[in-house]
């Protein structure tokens, strides 16, 4: 394995510390999903199905939301956009943990729109201060970063929520939200390269079949991760076996930083929407596996290797395709197809095994995928060929 380019990347300036921040940071950003559920199911008493809306909700306005902040950006700067989110994320999870059920529904919604987008910025953030020589192992890099802050984040929600209670969980998420968005609104890092800093490029300038289609893939990746890790919990549920939940999500995890490494250090890599799909396809046959969470958890490990590489060619491929000057609001709508494909991954998915079984939710989950490279590909190939960033800002 070819440690160069890690080297190359960690001897940028501001780069190990920045990457360090963002992976702190996105620590409670992740623990927010599983710690609302929690709330709605112990402190307000719902159903899965109630707390199921409130986070599809959430995930509505946070799809809407991330093009709309990166668009602030892109016009005002990090820091305006940081002051809106500060507003709405020390506001709403101050007061969350007193509202009744209908209120909570609509609030998550709109704070949704208004959420710091952790994600992105990390994304932008590195893009920016690597430059295009190492944009594809810096961009492995902070998808092996997600990958840990997912691993602690939610078990770090259930941990506050279980020994304390709900609303100190929310408390602490909102604190920490706060405390992270003043640290970076002080630090003020770059999120685009100094040579974007032109004039606006119209969306229709680079809003092209080409991004469209790689759009599609990053929201076909999550589609397939959420529908597996529905099925997995079916699988567990089924064999009796919950308390094996956490460990074979561990496991995906696991692999898929494994796959983000080995994916940063290589030259040559094939389409994302070839990434893609092959994960759906490896997916297909894992519910074949489901009678023991020993080999279920080695089943499990095609797919997820693939995982960061998927995610990280994404972003690779958009900074690529698109101006400097619009970067913000493109990897916001890379983050919305992330957030769709997982909102069409989890219920489709789990829709199928209520009516069957855990293995065909596999089977749906990486069929679904498969089509949905497809999709990508037949776009990208009628599109016209890409102009390049200099030629569009010319």
């Amino acid at each position: 394995m070819n440690l160069a380019p890690y080297l190359a990347v960690l001897r940028t300036p501001r780069v190990p510390s920045l990457m360090l921040l963002m992976l702190f940071a996105r620590i409670p950003a992740t623990a927010a999903g599983m710690t609302i559920t929690m709330h709605v199911l112990l402190s307000l008493e719902r159903g899965y199905g109630a707390a199921g809306l409130v986070g599809a909700m959430a995930t509505i306005g946070i799809a809407v939301g991330a093009p709309l902040m990166g668009r602030l950006t892109d016009r005002r700067g990090l820091r305006a956009m940081l002051l809106l989110s500060l507003v709405s994320e020390g506001v709403f999870w101050f007061v969350a943990p007193a509202l009744s059920y209908p209120v909570l529904l609509v609030t998550c919604f709109v704070s949704g729109i208004a959420v710091m987008p952790v994600m992105q910025i990390g994304r932008q953030i590195t893009t920016a201060l690597v430059g295009e020589a190492g944009r594809r192992t810096a961009l492995a890099m902070d998808s092996m970063a997600v990958e840990v802050a997912f691993m602690a984040g939610p078990a770090l929600g259930v941990f506050l929520t279980t020994q304390w209670h709900s609303r100190v969980a929310m408390w602490a998420i909102g604190v920490s939200m706060v405390v992270f968005g003043l640290v970076l609104y002080a630090v003020n890092p770059p999120v685009r390269e100094d040579v974007d800093h032109g004039a606006p490029v119209p969306r229709r300038e680079w809003l092209t079949g080409r991004v469209v289609g790689v759009l599609i893939s990053a929201g076909g990746a999550t589609f397939v991760l959420s529908g597996v890790e529905v099925a997995v919990v079916a699988s567990m549920r089924g064999l009796g076996l919950t308390d094996w939940t956490g460990a074979l999500i561990a496991v995906m995890c696991v692999s898929s930083l494994v796959g983000g490494f080995v994916y940063g250090g290589l030259h040559r890599v094939p389409p994302v929407w070839a990434l893609m799909g092959v994960m759906g396809v490896l997916a297909v046959p894992i519910g074949l596996f489901g009678w023991s969470p020993w080999v279920l958890a080695i089943a499990l490990v095609p797919t997820n290797f693939l995982c960061a590489p998927t995610i990280a060619g994404t972003g690779e491929a958009i900074t690529r395709l698109t101006p400097g000057s619009a970067r913000g609001e493109a990897m916001g709508l890379q983050g919305s197809a992330f957030t769709l494909g997982a909102a069409l991954g989890a219920p489709l998915t789990g829709f199928v095994i209520d009516h069957s079984s855990p293995g065909w939710g596999y089977c749906v989950a990486g069929v679904g995928a498969v089509a949905i490279a497809a999709g990508s590909l037949l776009l990208g190939a009628s599109a016209k060929p890409p102009v390049s960033v200099a030629e569009v800002v010319k």
